[in-house]
């Protein structure tokens, strides 16, 4: 017996060798199994064993969980009133059920990755009570820490939810039309160009091309919209989308992996928070906590020789808020963004995403709809009227292949709405433009080289018509009936209608919009002027896109890239965050990108951008919150005013409120 600041302590030698003797014990047998599970290529006996062990931890899933969770919280009340009808405390029953699956957990990470993580230090907070006898403290312990486990698996759930729909809504069959049979075949079972037919009601197998038939088509696990899509034969129709009413046979282009729907379940399967740079952090932590908390308990142990304070200390130290604070987080947010169109592909997309100070965009198919559409008909001749211009156009241009023509085609049937005359003697000329017969008129629709060859001339004044809609980043189709100039047709891309508010809604975030575009100088100048973008490039091929975001990057910058091109796969993975178009952009953009937005509706990109600086804040706040617990909860057990049962419920409480702030982010809105 000896005196430290004036109190008593007392040590007894003989309970401490033997608690020290079992902990030795312990730390050899964990040795030994260590050696037995890791011999052999993970066929061997410990091997076989570990994976059995493995399966038996996850059976049940969520709903073993619940029911254990039940049976523990009322054995825990039972205990509490005294009431027992075995020869033992009921709270034993809560150690079995939920304590001996964390313990198990702890041995595996620790003999098969020498890692030491939350869970042992759980373990050994609850083998030291039991031997202390704090079998209601041991038993509070595990019960709260599977509660915390199981808030966040529901977490994890309730965030996945909305994507994990597309697994489900994968096509298992198709049938095929061969000759005048048919035949129903798994859809995997599907090949490029074979004749499928879709009757109501049923998903569509693959990705085709309409060969025959009209219908509608529900494309809201795709696009999100709740109105079906109107197609006809040579439409697009993308696998896991709905056929809603009549039969049409099609064509299958994409099949397999190569379909709509896998290339999303794809995109759910990658998701993946564990690989945020702050998650390492946490998990850092955890280790060293760990550690900490075994010197702070043995000094504490030593020098009042009270090892209750030694076990609360260990109860009071698990560092399981921390670790939680930011998984919790990150999912939620991807459950947030899932919601809203965005299919992030990897967790510290978000943290990355969250200080971007340059957000370059992609014009055409990106700001724009990535489609040439009729923006002016213009008669340079009295003879003739707009609409009649309009109409001669469409004819000549009824049969072109080019994608200039398709449009004018397109645009006149959307706009004027009457049938177009067939033409006569119609002839394609490569590089110029098209000529046909219409109502015993030559009509020629080209570029001025046609006219030029066939010895149209165009005078001053067309010319400085002409260079007005140049300016505005046209693209001209001239007319000419009977070797005399009548018109010009402009075409142009035309602007996403939600492109100024999305700009906008970029800018009150503070991030600095940019255009990078491979279009000519005069459409970047009019987009960027139309959407108040005070940065642009112009003619940027690939690699010109690539130095772009360097240099950025060099000068202290961190850029977001939008795009859905080909050529923009480069710059989407060079950039710190690329975002692609994944229901119009390439295969390739979608697959270099982080984040996908599914329905192409970007208005919600600066929704996006406000909710990754919402998601760090509340991962900061679940940091500090957990650590300052934590630091008080300390300082009560060294000082005696926690006990182990007491300590464990403000500790996983502590977890609980955790996981629930981070759970609020599923419902942020701006």
């Amino acid at each position: 017996m000896y005196n430290i600041a004036e109190q008593t302590i007392y040590i007894y030698p003989y309970r401490y060798i033997v608690i020290l003797i079992r902990f030795y014990l312990f730390s050899i047998a964990c040795l030994l199994l260590h050696i037995f599970l890791r011999v052999g290529d993970g066929t061997s006996e410990g091997g076989i064993f570990l994976k059995k062990l493995e399966h038996l931890l996850e059976w049940g899933g969520i709903k073993r969980d619940i029911i254990f969770l039940v049976l523990s919280g009322l054995s825990l009340l039972a205990s509490i009133f005294g009431f027992s009808p075995f020869p033992f405390d009921m709270a034993w029953i809560a150690i079995l059920l939920c304590g001996i699956p964390i313990i198990l957990e702890a041995v595996i990470s620790l003999v098969t990755e020498l890692d030491i993580k939350a869970d042992m230090l759980v373990s050994i907070a609850l083998i030291a009570s039991v031997i202390i006898g704090e079998s209601f403290a041991a038993g509070e312990v595990a019960f709260i820490m599977q509660l915390g486990a199981l808030l966040e698996d529901l977490t994890v759930a309730k965030a996945r939810e909305g994507i994990e729909k597309l697994v489900h809504l994968t096509p298992r069959t198709a049938r095929r039309i061969t000759g005048e049979k048919e035949e129903i075949i798994p859809a995997e079972a599907v090949q490029v160009g074979d004749l499928l037919r879709v009757l109501p009601g049923e998903a569509i197998p693959v990705d085709g091309v309409i060969h025959s038939g009209q219908t509608s088509i529900d494309q809201a696990v795709m696009t999100g919209e709740s109105l079906p899509v109107d197609k006809s034969t040579g439409d697009e129709v993308s696998s896991g989308t709905v056929n809603q009413f009549g039969s049409f046979d099609m064509y299958a282009t994409k099949v397999g992996e190569d379909s709509s729907i896998q290339r999303m379940i794809r995109l759910v399967q990658s998701t993946d928070a564990g690989k945020a740079k702050i998650v390492g952090i946490a998990d850092r932590w955890a280790t060293w906590i760990v550690v900490i908390a075994l010197c702070a308990a043995a000094i504490t142990w030593i020098l009042t020789g009270q090892i209750i304070r030694a076990v609360t200390i260990l109860v009071v130290f698990c560092p399981c808020a921390l670790v939680l604070a930011t998984p919790t987080a990150i999912m939620a947010a991807i459950g947030n963004a899932t919601k809203h169109g965005f299919l992030v592909r990897e967790g510290d997309a978000l943290e990355r995403l969250s200080n971007v100070t340059h957000i370059t965009f992609d014009k055409t198919g990106t700001l724009t709809h990535g489609a040439p559409q009729v923006t002016a008909v213009c008669t340079l001749t009295q003879n003739m009227d707009e609409k009649e211009l309009y109409a001669y156009a469409a004819c000549a241009e009824l049969r072109s292949e080019h994608p200039l023509g398709k449009a004018v085609v397109q645009s006149y049937r959307d706009s004027i709405g009457d049938d177009i005359p067939h033409e006569e003697a119609f002839q394609m000329i490569p590089g110029r433009g098209v000529r046909c017969l219409y109502r015993n008129k030559e009509i020629l629709a080209g570029n001025p080289a046609l006219l030029k060859e066939n010895e149209v001339s165009i005078p001053s004044y067309a010319w400085e018509k002409a260079a007005a809609y140049l300016d505005d980043g046209c693209t001209l189709i001239w007319i000419a009936a009977d070797q005399k100039l009548a018109g010009i047709i402009a075409l142009s891309d035309t602007l996403r209608q939600d492109a100024a508010l999305t700009i906008q809604g970029v800018k009150d975030t503070g991030i600095i919009p940019v255009l990078l575009t491979g279009d000519h100088e005069n459409a970047a100048r009019h987009i960027a002027e139309l959407l108040h973008i005070d940065q642009f490039k112009a003619g940027c091929l690939p690699e010109e896109k690539l130095d772009w975001i360097e240099n950025c990057q060099k000068d202290g910058g961190l850029v977001c890239m939008m795009g859905d091109g080909i050529n923009d796969a480069p710059a989407l993975k060079k950039a710190n965050v690329g975002i692609a178009m994944g229901g119009i952009g390439s295969d390739i953009a979608v697959d270099a990108a982080d984040i996908a937005l599914v329905n192409d509706e970007i208005h919600m990109l600066p929704h996006l951008l406000r909710l990754s600086k919402r998601m760090m804040l509340t991962i900061k706040c679940n940091l500090t919150f957990s650590m300052t617990l934590n630091f008080i909860a300390i300082i009560l057990a060294i000082t005696g005013i926690l006990n182990p049962v007491v300590g464990a419920l403000v500790h996983n409480a502590g977890s609980v409120i955790v996981i629930v702030n981070s759970a609020l982010l599923l419902k942020y809105r701006d």
